[in-house]
Parts: C-alpha cells; structure tokens; sequence
C-alpha cells in the first residue's frame, strides 16, 4: 500500500538513495530540508524548507499537517533534534525511523568480546544534557556518538512516537563525503604506510545503497526500538589498507602503532563489530561487504581522491589531506 511519507533531510548519501527507492515504491514523499543542498527528484516530490535545528520553525512548518505514515530522520544528532521531533510529530507519526551508528556502543569498546547487541547499550542509563551547546557545529562534530546516544535515548524515554532507531555499521559507497574510503585510497596511491592500532580489531560496514534498502524495508514493518545494520564481513584498518592496496594493484605498507593517538578511520583498539541476529529474527538479511568493496574502491578515481602535502608525517602515516567524517574524530568531550 502506498504510504505518505515524510523524509528529514534526504537530499544526500543514502538518504538521497531512500527517497529514489520510496518514489520507486509508489509512495508520496516529502522532504524536510534547508533547501541549500540540491536534489534531482523534481516534481516527484513535494518540499518544505525549514531548518530542523529551529524549533519554531519546525512548529510552524508541520504545526497544521495532518501527519504521516511514516517520518524518516537522516538529521537526527543530537538530544536538541530528538526533543523537537517528539514534540512536533507528536500524534502525526504513524512511524518514526532515525538513522542512529554504529558509534553509540563506541564507549562499550572493550568492555565485551563478542559483537554488540542493541540491548549491550542499556539506553537508560545515558544522561541527557540538553544544556551542552549542541548546536554549535564544532562540538555537535566533537561529539557525534554522545549526541546520537543522547538522541536515542530521549526518544525512548519521551514516548511520544513509536521510534525504530536504525543503528548502521559505517556506510561506504554512492556518493560519499566522508572521505574515509578516500583516505585509504590517497594512502595507497602515495605510496604512505598505514599506521594502525591492532590487526585484528575488525568493525562492521554497511554498503550505501545497503543501507536506504534496510530503511525502506523497515519503514514497511511494526516492530519498534533499536535495531543493528551490518553486512557481514567485517575488516579491521589493516584489513581495509590491504583490499584497497589489491583493488588497485599498489603495494601498500603498514606499521603498528604505539600508541592509540591519531587513528585512522575505521581503526580501533578492539574489535567494533555488531551482532545483527535482532534484524534476522525479524526476517531481514544483509549481504556481505565483500560483494560491493571493490567496487567502491574503483569509484574512487583519482580526480575524487583529495592530494598528498609534503614527506609522510603525523600519527596518519603522511600529510594526507582528507576531511574526517565525525566518527573518526575525538568523541564525547560534551557529557562524556
């Protein structure tokens, strides 16, 4: 049955893959965006420009809908975006999907050897600090996982909205703005070692178009509360340098690391991999990273891939100059 839909943000990454496989569907589908980034649906989807940050505005702009089927939040991030979601849909959501990460067990690293678990995360134990200044792009970055840790659990605990909080494995492939995979790509090609952590701390990965294909699944069911995303076929770094290296027929080199400072994307201490037997239950089955990795590793043409400054430095392994995505930055020093 086709459904009224509303997506928050949508207009990149996966998101944008969402929004093309709902319009496949047959479903009607509005986006909730800035309207700063451009999108290619046209008329195939209706718009409202609204900053999801501004809790005014947000009143204002679903303030008289009737409601919908079902809202996807892609821009959900920290507690601040939770509270105004559970107010503002409240009553008009029949279903709330967030797109939540891996991230949110990052403080658990360590502390267990098997794969996490949604319920390894006891989200009533997370304290909210809605004080912190979440809006301040700097310290939202700084603080990804506790913002989406406090985000989950003020919806859980508000309980205005039947929530699905869809914990994605790192998502690699389409269009990605990370440059994570680039960063590895950019090491390979410049002939840098890696430096890495521990050989065998393997995490969990997603495809892109994996991931808007288990959110569109999820959208079509009844179950509730939090839910792991991951194909299976985890890698560590090394892991990750070495296929890259194989992909693109480089000889690469890597070096252990002495001390947990300056991690690459995707290199941990432990092993970061998640046990998604919640998502088979329910009857869903993700695919294997090996069938979609070499060729997100092609598509990174060298055009893509940001250039090498200057002789190999750092705790990287080399001046690469690639942007970091949130995750690989320093986390938690707001409400650690």
């Amino acid at each position: 049955m086709h459904k009224n839909i509303l997506v928050i943000g949508g207009t990149r990454y996966f998101g944008k893959l969402l929004v093309q496989k709902l319009l496949d569907a047959g479903h009607r589908v509005t986006l909730a965006t800035r309207g700063r980034t451009a999108d290619s649906f046209g008329s195939r989807v209706q718009r409202i420009r609204v900053d999801r940050r501004d809790h005014a505005a947000m009143r204002a702009a679903f303030g008289g809908s009737a409601g919908y089927d079902i809202v996807y939040d892609q821009t959900c991030y920290t507690p601040l975006d939770a509270a105004i979601a559970a107010e503002v849909f409240s009553g008009k959501a029949g279903r709330y999907v967030m797109a939540s990460t891996i991230e949110v067990y990052r403080k658990q690293l360590g502390r267990q050897e098997d794969a996490f678990g949604e319920l390894d995360l006891d989200l009533r134990s997370v304290r909210i600090d809605k004080d912190c200044p979440w809006n301040d792009p700097l310290v939202a970055d700084e603080n990804y996982a506790e913002g989406k840790r406090q985000a989950e659990a003020l919806l859980y605990r508000d309980g205005r909205l039947p929530v699905v909080t869809v914990r994605f494995a790192h998502v690699l492939g389409g269009d990605d703005f990370t440059g994570r995979l680039a960063y590895y790509v950019a090491l390979a090609q410049s002939d840098q070692a890696l430096l890495y952590a521990n050989a065998k701390a393997a995490s969990s990965f997603i495809s892109a178009d994996a991931a808007s294909a288990f959110l569109l699944w999820t959208g079509t069911q009844d179950f509730l509360g939090p839910v792991n995303a991951a194909d299976s076929g985890a890698l560590s770094a090394l892991d990750l340098h070495r296929r890259v290296g194989a992909v693109l027929g480089e000889k690469v080199r890597a070096l252990p690391l002495t001390t947990q400072a300056g991690l690459s994307p995707f290199d941990y201490p432990f092993p970061f991999v998640m046990d998604t037997a919640r998502a088979g239950s329910l009857g869903y089955r993700f695919g294997a990273t090996a069938d979609w990795l070499d060729l997100a590793i092609h598509q990174l043409q060298p055009e893509l891939v940001c250039g090498v400054q200057g002789s190999p430095a750092g705790a990287h392994g080399g001046a690469v100059n690639v942007r970091l995505a949130p995750s690989a930055q320093p986390q938690d020093a707001c409400m650690a």
